[in-house]
């Protein structure tokens, strides 16, 4: 009675802590959109020290606002993962209880199969008799069968709860290296609201002495943008080239599809560590890809290219989870299939190649154009999709589209200054 009591109570108290884990999230998620809604306020009105002071102030609030909601999601996934040990516990547990009653099922059949049946029917005085161990072995034969569907329905559920369980753990790493990123981010904007104010002496005049130099200085900037900013993969000038076109075909923002492809690999420069010719088999495609999804795709996406599967570039697994995304825009197998043909119609490549930046900065245009990014007022919801997908939401999807805006915003910057000298 005892016992009962203290299970129930602890049951009530785990309920009660996940309940209160959901207000405080969404309580920050409501303060978060409130931020981001005075932001873009702000960026509507004209440049002013005051104006951008004020961005800053609140690009640092939203940032340490999602820097605690990450922390709650992790304690939600924490939660959800200790659940999902217990369910595989379980699972497991009534598997090792099915293949005790098979074995034990296989004993008797087999002790019935060691004896002819006219051996066993002149053991028998009356027919009736040796009627019921017929009957008797049925029953086996049909708690055999019974076993057997328990064992694979019971398989079955193992391998989902132990997928969704990885999917779990990975969702939790990668919000802890997303929240890295908030964190310097936060380092980032408080390190420049203090170097403005020291520049200008929080005088709106000598503000406007810095904007003006900035102009001023655009010729020497634009040299440095296409020098500086892009990969060895792909230039910087290449890279506007690329997202251009792209722009021309979909509607999303030149600056957006660049933000994307940043974050994903770094305009081109790391399209992924592992399967790399000289790779220990741990590292190899067979090994990083989730064999039910994307292992059969890359086949038939490298037969058609004519490459050889097991040295292409693909992005390794997180601590847990998969990898296999390849080339600069990061597409899994599965979805660059989904999407082949409207890349091929809009870059005239047939087939299209993942690794071509060409091709890779097209296939983020449409894609991200189909999840509303056409639209400036859908791109932070697109990024959150592009990433997270059904998870878009969560703090991983809004942490994903910060990074990317924040990108974005700078360059735009970039692009305004090199579109303002080419004009001069």
């Amino acid at each position: 009675m005892i016992a009962g009591g203290v299970f129930a109570q602890l049951s009530d108290d785990v309920i009660n802590h996940r309940e209160k884990l959901k207000r405080e999230l969404e309580a920050l998620e409501a303060e978060i959109r409130g931020v981001e809604g005075q932001i873009d306020e702000k960026r509507k009105e004209a440049t002013t020290l005051e104006r951008d002071i004020a961005i800053l102030d609140a690009k640092i609030k939203k940032t340490k606002l999602e820097i605690r909601a990450i922390d709650l999601q992790i304690k939600q996934l924490q939660d959800k993962i200790t659940d999902k040990q217990s369910s595989i516990k379980s699972i497991v547990s009534k598997v090792d209880r099915e293949k005790l009653s098979l074995a034990e099922s296989l004993r008797t059949l087999a002790e019935y199969d060691d004896v002819s049946i006219l051996e066993v029917m002149l053991a028998y005085e009356r027919m009736s008799d040796f009627l019921g161990d017929v009957d008797a072995i049925n029953t086996v034969q049909s708690s055999l069968q019974d076993s057997f569907d328990v064992l694979r329905e019971s398989k079955r559920e193992e391998e989902v709860a132990r997928d969704e369980f990885v999917d779990q753990k990975r969702e939790q790493s990668e919000l802890r290296s997303l929240q890295e990123l908030e964190r310097k981010q936060l380092e980032k904007n408080e390190l420049e609201r203090k170097n403005l104010l020291k520049i200008t002496r929080g005088k709106e005049s000598e503000y406007k002495k810095v904007l003006t130099k900035k102009q001023k200085d655009a010729a020497s900037i634009r040299t440095q943008l296409f020098l500086l900013q892009g990969s060895p993969a792909i230039p910087f000038e290449r890279a506007v080239e690329y997202a251009e076109k792209a722009s021309q075909k979909t509607g999303v923002r030149v600056a957006f599809i660049l933000g994307v492809i940043a974050q994903e690999s770094d305009l081109g420069k790391n399209v992924g560590q592992c399967n790399l010719p000289d790779d220990p088999p741990r590292l190899k495609w067979q090994k990083i890809m989730k064999p039910s999804r994307d292992q059969e795709p890359y086949k038939r996406i490298t037969a058609k290219l004519g490459l050889d599967p097991d040295s292409m570039p693909l992005s390794c697994p997180m601590s847990v989870g998969y990898g296999g995304a390849m080339g600069p825009a990061q597409f899994i197998p599965s979805t660059w299939e989904l999407y082949e043909a409207k890349i091929a119609r809009a870059t005239g490549h047939n087939p299209p190649n993942p690794w071509n930046p060409e091709d890779a900065f097209m296939a983020s245009a449409i894609y991200l154009g189909e999840l509303g990014a056409d639209s400036t007022s859908g791109e932070r919801t697109a990024a959150a999709k592009y990433f997270a997908g059904g998870n878009w939401k969560s703090s991983l999807g809004r942490t994903y589209a910060n990074q990317v805006l924040a990108k974005v915003e700078t360059y735009q910057g970039q692009i305004d200054i090199i579109r303002g000298v080419a004009t001069r």
